[in-house]
């Protein structure tokens, strides 16, 4: 009995803690930012920017907002989530700002459209939409666990997701990827938001078929492969993959999807041979797409030789070669914020390739950070899957951190010259309202199923035997 009380005791003294804590972090996720906003205005322009007070207050605010809901309705959660997305959130904020003051994008924009518009103002906007999103996943989502009612609910969800931007009149084509559809003027990607559901649905389906996943019917080529009726739904989702890559021309979310779906499975059924099944059919999926899909084999030319196709006039080629000597010119240290020629790889310089901008302006260092920031919020997320008290919470939790983690590698690794560019956006970092809002929607779901882990357990009420124990004892 005493030791039950003095768990519930430290557990709610722990709790004011980890959200002081979370302040602490926060005012740094905050500040850091502001200083780098001011840092950039006096590289170009040598003065303070006259929109300093106005950005630092308006992060300042966005911050606080989430960081009172999550101390008021999960005062148990992980106190590092919220600050670390917060500071990514604002150097993107800072870092399209910038870009903002290119005398070069203007100019481009002037001749392609005839205007400039910047675009940090809009960034902060959805900022704002997307902290909203945050406090309504906490505020709506009492307990994760209710998502398993619909695990296929949002199986259905995702696929319509996913096919919408195949509708005519709805969907969109940009530069030959099809993955963005227009509603009331503005652009959404809803494969963003289709990340989130289908971890819903992969977590609902492997609690269920996880142990009939792990049966091994046969052995091939040192592969221990499960039975044909549980094969057929792996196969069935890299058919899927395989159909958004071919008519979508989107070789980074085919990848991102599958890629969750194997990471769960292997979390699920602890067989290794998943990783190399999954690693096998992405690979022949990818090639056999690229053997025929135009857009996608100029992405894969950029990546083998950008400097030789570079000279043939390809717009792909001329961009990666670009991108390549931003990062080469950043050195260590880089050039310093401010202080760059990344905007001269033009459009897309402050979405797809806003990895490159930091490469530049703050060198190798800058991007070791950043990157340490994304494993940070990776391995809380991990951390979160462990301590999770249900299966479902582990593998949703699991299925979120590697969807994440994806993406960081895809995105990374492409403007890096690792693999082919895929037009993915860098999370929280790069220009882009469905990715910041979906994100912030994914940082909220992480932290309910954090707070739920490190909740301590209610103590159970005493029994009559142990009460008339205590009345009885001199």
């Amino acid at each position: 009995m005493s030791v039950v009380t003095n768990t519930t005791t430290i557990g709610a003294i722990e709790a004011p803690s980890r959200r002081n804590t979370e302040l602490a972090l926060l005012a740094f996720a905050v500040v850091i930012p502001v200083f780098a906003y001011l840092n950039v205005g006096l590289a170009i322009d040598g003065k303070v920017p006259a929109g300093m007070l106005g950005y630092g207050l308006g992060l300042a605010l966005l911050a606080g907002v989430a960081h009172l809901v999550v101390r008021k309705w999960a005062p148990y959660a992980d106190p590092l989530l919220l600050p670390l997305a917060t500071l990514l959130n604002g150097m993107g904020l800072v870092l399209i700002w910038r870009l903002d003051q290119s005398p070069r994008l203007i100019a481009t924009s002037m001749r392609r459209y005839g205007s400039f518009s910047p675009d940090a103002p809009s960034q902060m906007m959805y900022s704002a939409i997307g902290i909203a999103m945050f406090v309504g996943v906490l505020l709506l989502l009492k307990d994760h666990r209710v998502l398993q009612r619909y695990t296929y609910i949002s199986m259905a969800v995702s696929l319509v997701l996913l096919l919408l931007p195949l509708v005519p009149g709805l969907g969109m084509d940009s530069f030959g990827a099809k993955i963005w559809i227009r509603v009331a003027g503005f652009s959404i990607q809803p494969g963003e938001f289709a990340k989130i559901v289908l971890a819903v649905f992969f977590s609902g389906y492997l609690m269920v078929k996880r142990d009939a996943l792990a049966l091994a019917s046969r052995r091939f080529m040192g592969l221990y492969l499960p039975r044909g009726r549980d094969l057929g739904p792996i196969l069935t989702i890299w058919a899927v993959s395989l159909l958004i890559l071919v008519f979508e021309n989107d070789l980074g979310t085919s990848l991102l999807f599958f890629g969750m779906f194997v990471i769960m499975l292997y979390v699920a059924t602890e067989r290794t041979s998943w990783i190399v099944m999954g690693l096998l059919m992405s690979v022949a999926g990818a090639v056999g797409v690229a053997s025929f899909a135009g857009h996608v084999q100029a992405r894969v030319d950029a990546w083998a030789d950008p400097f030789s196709c570079a000279t043939e006039g390809v717009a792909a080629c001329q961009q990666m070669t670009q991108v390549l000597m931003s990062f080469g010119s950043g050195g260590i240290l880089g050039t310093g914020l401010g202080q760059g020629n990344s905007d001269l790889i033009g459009f897309a310089a402050n979405s797809d390739f806003i990895f490159a901008t930091v490469g530049e302006e703050l060198g190798l260092t800058g991007v070791m950070v950043f990157l340490l920031f994304y494993g940070l919020i990776v391995e809380r997320g991990i951390r979160t899957a462990l301590a999770a008290r249900d299966p479902f919470g582990k593998l949703l939790a699991m299925g979120l951190s590697g969807a994440f983690a994806l993406q960081i590698f895809v995105v990374a690794g492409g403007v890096m010259g690792l693999i082919p560019l895929t037009g993915m956006t860098m999370p929280f970092l790069a220009y882009g309202g469905s990715s910041v809002i979906a994100n912030w929607a994914l940082i909220g779901i992480l932290i309910r199923i954090s707070d739920t882990a490190r909740r301590p357990a209610p103590a159970p009420a005493p029994s009559p035997d142990a009460e008339m124990t205590q009345v009885v004892r001199p």
